[in-house]
């Protein structure tokens, strides 16, 4: 019997579209493509790469997204920080992938590929390690200014996160042609 959908469940969903349909075409595809190699949803080489150098991308970013269920695993419950350095070291350093890779402009384009790769209990720990993958040199002294400067106060410094799961995943759609009747 499959669970009825409650109205917040549809105002979730919507909320979490737009927010997506907010991002630019380059981050949308790029959350889509990292969530089809993040949750083995399809084969990403096969539907995304466009030449070789997004095929080496692809590659790259399967290799680092092998850290993801060992992440996944050590999420702490609280903030305790003997549970911390296992768990954040490769955070940042999937992060710090991501970054590189010049599409995920914002702290809230990290934090909705994030929420979805890993889960909603990942939340408290996602500005810290946005903060500390954004300020790596491996990042051009500019792109490390716009996506620090993109962290609001409110995300940086929040007294709790939600435990709700994100319901909205985005995936790749195909184009349609439309004919008109004669």
């Amino acid at each position: 019997m499959a669970t009825p959908i409650r109205p917040a469940d549809g105002t979730m969903t919507l909320t979490e579209m737009k927010e997506f349909a907010g991002f630019p075409g380059a981050t949308q595809r790029y959350i889509r493509r990292s969530l089809d190699i993040g949750l083995g949803r399809e084969d990403a080489l096969e539907r995304w790469s466009r030449d070789v150098i997004e095929a080496a991308s692809i590659k790259a970013q399967t290799r680092f997204y092998g850290r993801l269920d060992h992440i996944r695993e050590l999420v702490p419950d609280d903030s305790g920080l003997d549970a911390v350095e296992v768990f954040i070291a490769p955070l940042i350093t999937v992060s710090a992938f991501d970054l590189g890779q010049d599409r995920l402009g914002s702290f809230s384009a990290y934090r909705f590929l994030y929420e979805r790769l890993i889960g909603a209990n990942v939340r408290p720990w996602l500005p810290g390690a946005f903060c500390a993958a954004a300020a790596l040199p491996h990042l051009h002294p500019e792109k490390r200014r716009i996506l620090l400067q993109s962290i609001s106060e409110a995300a940086a410094t929040a007294p709790g996160w939600s435990s709700r799961e994100p319901v909205f995943y985005p995936e790749w759609v195909e184009k349609v042609e439309t004919r008109l009747a004669n």
